[in-house]
């Protein structure tokens, strides 16, 4: 047991600090862990002996569902509305056209049966959206408008019709007596309606409940997102397309402490990652892939430049898509962890199969990580996509340049230029306000005519509010609110909480009780219990 756990925490090191070589010379970072994977590997340096594929798919499986919902959360739906359609189109039909094309180059070219070719493209027509946003935040690469949010809607969404035209081809090969319509019927509404009714619930709920230890509402988000993969798993539906929508829903919604769960899951994401990819490296047998190069090579070329442009020209021409846009979007057609993670499915199947897919899907999304990730910095300036004025961070949850407050404590030393100076005579940065003054053990609530002495702590607010010790809560008021054309005195007649700043058309106000509360007001709240405020 404790080698085996020195050896997690080893790779989990080495995984990390090779890192540092995917930003110096440019290599993806998916490529190095799976590289490493291969070294300890069985026809590796450290020959660890590992082919339990059964164990091996459940372990995927787990990681997949929290890489997919943080996919998911991650998605600016307000970013990606404007390529709605064509993204969805993209992740359904042209997931099915991929599946198509491979599936006939595998039976005209390289001889296999019809279906078992329709189960290589079926494996292989997802792209991976891990590949392509490690090389994008990596290189900080900005595209010209609705690219990026297309690219990230495409790649994360096209997971789940892939698995299901998978599990599809492997219920024919195996019986062939499953109804399959009533397969691809359970497959998405199943998948639809727990994600979305799981999803709505966590988002009008999850900040009802006052979980008030910030680690306690990301584990119980953690739980909800197995529960939004195996509901409908247990129903016969898709639990992939069920944790992205998932994801979707709680991403764009206005959660309470939402940066603490956005930095635990791009933590478990990453672990995630490691493990997925590593696992994948460390289950492959390189000795085994001389028998499948050529026909893997094969495929790569084609899906490159064949099955990818066509797919993509089929399903954006008529949106008219400009053509170097849509020539840099085929190019994005990376393959990763979901393709070999299928692949590993029909392993695990009792359906039979002719030809090693497990080592020639390994060995396809090898290659496209490898020359297709490391080229697509490359393929962008040729395409002349790039887009200084378009900020591709801005298409993920997790970045946002409008964030919310900060706070930061100024503690007035002996010496500090504001000692005996009002509030109003301060001169202080833009967008920065005195919240609280913290003075011999009590908080006072300070005016422009306030005057600060020395040992006064200045609790201060600037954007990018993140709580700490300080416990501030954010009310959007939205259409509808109840506090609309209120005064914060009518709002709050029992002095329960305090209104400590209000952020209105980019700026903010520092209220009082006559401030009357407009829609689209953002405001922030101290509540009694953690403050017991004067006034001066």
């Amino acid at each position: 047991m404790t080698l085996f756990l020195l050896l997690i925490a080893v790779v989990v090191i080495v995984c990390i600090l090779a890192t540092r070589l995917s930003s110096k010379f440019g290599v993806p970072i998916l490529l190095i862990f799976i590289l490493l994977g291969m070294v300890f590997g069985s026809d590796g340096l450290f020959k660890i002996s590992f082919d339990d594929f059964i164990i091996s798919e459940q372990i995927c499986t787990f990681a997949l569902i929290y890489i997919m919902f943080y996919g998911g959360f991650c998605l600016n739906f307000n970013s990606a509305k404007p390529v709605l359609i064509r993204a969805t189109i993209m992740s359904t039909l042209g997931v099915i056209l991929t599946c198509g094309f491979v599936g006939l180059f595998c039976y005209w070219v390289l001889h296999t049966s019809l279906i078992e070719g329709m189960l290589i493209g079926a494996v292989m027509a997802s792209t991976d959206a891990a590949s392509v946003f490690s090389i994008l935040r990596m290189k900080r690469l900005n595209l010209k408008a609705g690219i990026a949010p297309l690219l990230e809607m495409e790649s994360g969404s096209n997971d789940p019709t892939a698995y299901m035209l998978t599990i599809i081809i492997l219920t024919l090969l195996s019986s062939g007596k499953t109804n399959i319509y009533m397969l691809i019927f359970s497959q998405i509404i199943f998948g639809i309606i727990s994600g979305v009714v799981i999803g709505l619930l966590a988002k009008n709920y999850l900040d009802k409940i006052q979980l008030n230890e910030v680690g306690l509402k990301s584990i119980f988000v953690a739980a909800l997102a197995l529960l939004a993969y195996a509901l409908p798993v247990a129903l016969n539906g898709n639990g992939f397309l069920s944790v992205y929508l998932f994801g979707i829903i709680l991403g764009n919604s206005r959660l309470k402490k939402k940066v603490s769960l956005v930095h635990f899951f791009d933590s478990i994401s990453h672990m995630m990652q490691i493990l997925l990819f590593f696992l994948l490296g460390l289950l492959s047998f390189p000795s085994q892939i001389p028998d499948i190069i050529g026909s893997a090579i094969l495929i790569t070329l084609f899906l490159t430049f064949v099955a990818r442009p066509l797919t993509v020209f089929i399903c954006l021409t008529p949106f008219r898509v400009p053509f170097k846009q849509q020539l840099f979007i085929s190019w994005c057609g990376l393959r990763g962890a979901a393709s070999i993670v299928f692949a590993i499915m029909t392993v695990v199947s009792p359906a039979y199969t002719n030809n090693d897919i497990f080592h020639i899907v390994f060995f396809v999304a090898l290659l496209s990580i490898t020359f297709q990730g490391s080229l697509l910095p490359l393929v962008a300036k040729w395409l002349k996509v790039e887009d200084d004025q378009n900020d591709t961070m801005k298409t993920f949850n997790d970045y946002s340049d409008d964030s919310s407050f900060e706070l930061i404590r100024v503690y007035l030393s002996d010496d500090h230029p504001w000692i005996n100076q009002t509030l109003i005579d301060i001169v202080m940065p833009t967008n920065m306000l005195v919240a609280t003054i913290i003075r011999d053990n009590q908080m006072i609530l300070p005016k422009g005519t306030t005057r600060v002495l020395k040992g006064d702590l200045l609790i201060m607010c600037a954007p990018g509010y993140e709580g700490n010790d300080i416990y501030l809560d954010e009310e959007y008021i939205e259409e509808h609110h109840h506090w609309i054309d209120c005064t914060l005195a009518m709002i709050n007649p029992r002095n329960k909480f305090l209104v400590v700043l209000i952020k209105r058309d980019n700026k903010m106000i520092i209220p009082d009780g006559k401030t009357r509360i407009k829609r689209d007001d953002m405001l922030v709240i101290c509540k009694k219990e953690y403050l017991g405020f004067v006034d001066e």
